[in-house]
């Protein structure tokens, strides 16, 4: 309906500017057969008195409609740029909350996701394979919890890398020693995820480490932990950790490429996941490498704390944003959702020339 009303005061002003023109068309004319007449009045002298006074009258009213024709013209051209403009605005308004939508959907199914991974990671770490190894340490108890983080990895491909560790921080076994060679016996006692995940206080809880590249695993990583406890019983003393590596690199875009855009959007419609600081973590589009340090993009977030919302720019374009709004117990990724859309280069062009 916006574009609608956009593209009728664009037919309007065509079609306001045609009429007025053959208006003036008509009114030269008139002036022309009205000098012609005064000018044979003239050379008639006495007996062409009567005939100049009606040339005069005509000059007359064909001033009088080229004045009015100018009126016209300027109202009608006043009228047809504020119809434009109030089309362009709705135009603007639609798009605009659509886009906020879209940017609290997709931060909304990141933050379901991210709450099953605290779920995940809660649950194995019952499993009485891990409790065993972490219990009575043994190679024939670590090989046995690592074919079961093995089978669990078959089964749930969101993740790099699980990963076992006793309450030292010596890691006892991991579910792909192929892709990830090196990091059974390696100390972790260091890692956040670990030192957090042993100190939680039950079963209950977890930690979810802030997504960052992971050397080990040479990718980005969003990582959940928690104790592994004595019995498997959630208000066991902690024996060991289990931290659970969430492949956020391929995840993240895939939910990217799953805002639901028309086909003729996507080319000029680029979706963000930014955390507080405005690091870019993911981006839909495929030249954009986000290895290393990405450009801060803090300016083109909103105060935090902020409802979803957006903002147009004077090119056309919209920019879109919403907070990770968090699930169930789980608090939230603390990360923006960000869409941004540009007008195609005619589309520009003619918001441009419009103003």
């Amino acid at each position: 309906m916006p574009e609608r009303v956009v593209t009728l005061a664009a037919e309007v002003g065509r079609i306001t500017a045609a009429r007025v023109a053959q208006i003036r068309e008509i009114t030269r004319h008139t002036r022309i057969l009205s000098l012609n007449a005064q000018m044979e009045a003239a050379r008639a002298g006495e007996a062409g008195k009567g005939f100049a006074i009606v040339a005069g009258e005509v000059r007359a009213i064909s001033k009088e409609i080229n004045t009015l024709s100018e009126s016209l013209t300027h109202e009608l051209s006043a009228r047809t740029r504020e119809l434009e403009e109030l089309g362009r605005s709705l135009v603007a308004r639609v798009r605009g909350a659509r886009l906020a939508d879209l940017a609290l959907g997709a931060a909304d199914v990141l933050d379901r996701t991210l709450y099953e991974r605290s779920c995940d990671v809660r649950w194995w770490a019952t499993e009485p394979a891990l409790v065993e190894a972490c219990a009575r340490p043994s190679p024939e108890a670590s090989a046995q919890a690592g074919r079961r983080l093995s089978v669990i990895l078959d089964s749930y491909t969101v993740y790099l890398e699980l990963c076992l560790a006793d309450a030292d921080g010596r890691v006892l076994a991991q579910g792909r020693p192929g892709r990830f060679p090196g990091l059974v016996g390696a100390d972790v006692s260091g890692e956040a995820w670990f030192r957090q995940g042993l100190g939680t206080a039950d079963g209950s809880r977890y930690f979810g480490a802030p997504i960052r590249h992971d050397p080990d695993l040479r990718a980005p990583a969003a990582t959940f932990s928690t104790a592994v406890r004595a019995g498997g019983d959630a208000g066991g003393r902690p024996i060991g950790v289990l931290g659970v590596h969430f492949d956020w690199a391929a995840q993240a875009r895939l939910l990217l490429e799953g805002v639901r855009l028309a086909p003729e959007e996507v080319p000029f419609t680029t979706c963000r996941l930014v955390d507080a600081q405005g690091q870019v973590l993911a981006c839909s589009r495929a030249d954009v490498d986000l290895k290393g340090a990405a450009p801060p993009a803090r300016a083109d977030l909103p105060p935090a704390g902020a409802p979803p919302g957006w903002r147009a720019d004077p090119a056309g374009g919209v920019v879109a944003w919403a907070a990770s709004p968090g699930f169930m117990e789980y608090p939230g990724a603390g990360l923006w959702s960000l869409i941004e859309q540009r007008p195609p280069p005619a589309a520009a062009a003619s918001a441009a020339a419009a103003r």
